[in-house]
């Protein structure tokens, strides 16, 4: 079988509407997909604001605003009747599904069902999210209902070796690859790096800029990043704090960085410079499977102070590029920070290792890896 042979029903619960790391990667892959002759047919629910326009052929799927406060984001009750006739008149031969959730699994159901080969991908740790909403007692039950997910499919790409150890761990015993992430290294480059755009936020030359990068909900650690940058300032560590990015719990984490300048969203080359225009990255997230923020941040020249957890293991060389911590050490990320916040020639060696190893991401050779799966699941099928 060829490229062109290839008929791609890709399910996502977010395709577009609201933007993040795993909708910017299915993007880049559909992208890719559409330049190498492949047919693809996109369903997710969308709304009249996306926040980019999206990449190929999207169906927009009835969906319901997700409760308790993100109502932003929608999620599908199963797969709709009118979704379901789209799906059997496109008649695709592999069904990618992005993510353990409701439409996902109406779409693994039908694809079992009708004998089509079903691969799925893994972007982010949702069974972490329920312990930011007082909820954790779920994570157990949700890692069992995730882990029987991917053992119905008969493909999963992951990002990164650590996912792949994460969900061996959950009991996942369907064949796995590995789908990385690349880097635009035009945009995310030191090159990009303005003392200009920083003294315009009031951020002196000699002064540390600690940066948070990525959307403003309490999942990707908010409330660690206050009680260190609390901790940074008890202990006398001249820093300051830099927040790009906008979401739903800004006013709350506002209260609690008081003295934090929040750039508000940015994207395309003002990103770049914004990112390029940090000293220190601090991600103190445990829901990521690869840290695409982690990645752009180092490509741009900018150490990198992370959880030791999934995504951040596998990019950032500890003591090297940067710094892995315990993921809720608060003491050991400010002691992490403030060795980069002190020391100018260890940000420097820091930052540049950080570029050096970030080379390595190139979005076309990642998402052809997908391609060549896809292709590598036919033939086990015997199309």
């Amino acid at each position: 079988m060829q490229p062109g042979d290839l008929r791609v029903a890709l399910f996502s619960g977010n395709y577009n509407y609201v933007r993040d790391g795993a909708n910017q990667a299915l993007n880049k892959l559909v992208g890719h997909l559409l330049s190498r002759g492949v047919t693809v047919r996109v369903y997710s629910p969308t709304t009249n604001t996306p926040a980019f326009p999206p990449v190929g052929d999207l169906v927009s799927v009835p969906g319901l605003p997700v409760p308790g406060g993100r109502e932003e984001y929608k999620f599908a009750i199963g797969l709709p009747r009118k979704t379901r006739k789209d799906l059997e008149g496109f008649a695709p031969n592999i069904v990618h599904l992005s993510a353990p959730e409701f439409l996902c699994h109406g779409a693994l159901k039908w694809a079992r069902r009708n004998d089509v080969a079903a691969f799925a991908s893994f972007h982010t740790r949702l069974e972490t999210y329920p312990a930011y909403y007082h909820l954790g007692f779920l994570e157990k039950p949700l890692t069992r209902l995730f882990a029987r997910f991917y053992n119905r499919t008969e493909q999963v790409v992951v990002p990164a070796p650590s996912s792949e150890e994460l969900l061996r761990q959950w009991g996942v015993t369907a064949p796995i690859d590995i789908w990385s992430r690349g880097v635009d290294h035009q945009r995310f480059h030191p090159r990009q790096r303005s003392l200009d755009w920083r003294r315009s936020l009031g951020i002196g030359d000699d002064e540390v800029a600690i940066g948070f990068l990525g959307r403003l909900v309490l999942e990707k650690g908010l409330d660690i990043f206050a009680d260190v940058v609390t901790r940074l300032s008890e202990r006398g560590v001249k820093h300051r704090v830099m927040v790009i990015g906008e979401g739903p719990a800004r006013d709350w984490f506002a209260d609690r960085v008081p003295q934090a300048v929040f750039t508000g969203f940015q994207s395309g080359d003002a990103l770049g410079r914004a990112v390029a225009s940090m000293d220190v990255f601090f991600n103190p997230s445990v829901t990521e499977t690869f840290g695409n923020v982690t990645a752009e941040a180092m490509a741009a020249g900018v150490p990198v102070v992370a959880a030791r957890a999934t995504g951040a293991v596998d990019l950032v060389s500890d003591g090297v590029t940067g710094f892995l911590v315990p993921p809720r050490d608060v003491d050991a990320y400010a002691d992490a920070i403030a060795r980069l916040a002190q020391n100018d020639e260890l940000r420097r060696r820091a930052g540049l290792a950080g570029h050096a190893a970030a080379e390595q991401y190139e979005w076309e050779p990642v998402n052809e890896t997908v391609l060549q799966n896809y292709l590598s699941l036919i033939a086990r099928r015997g199309g």
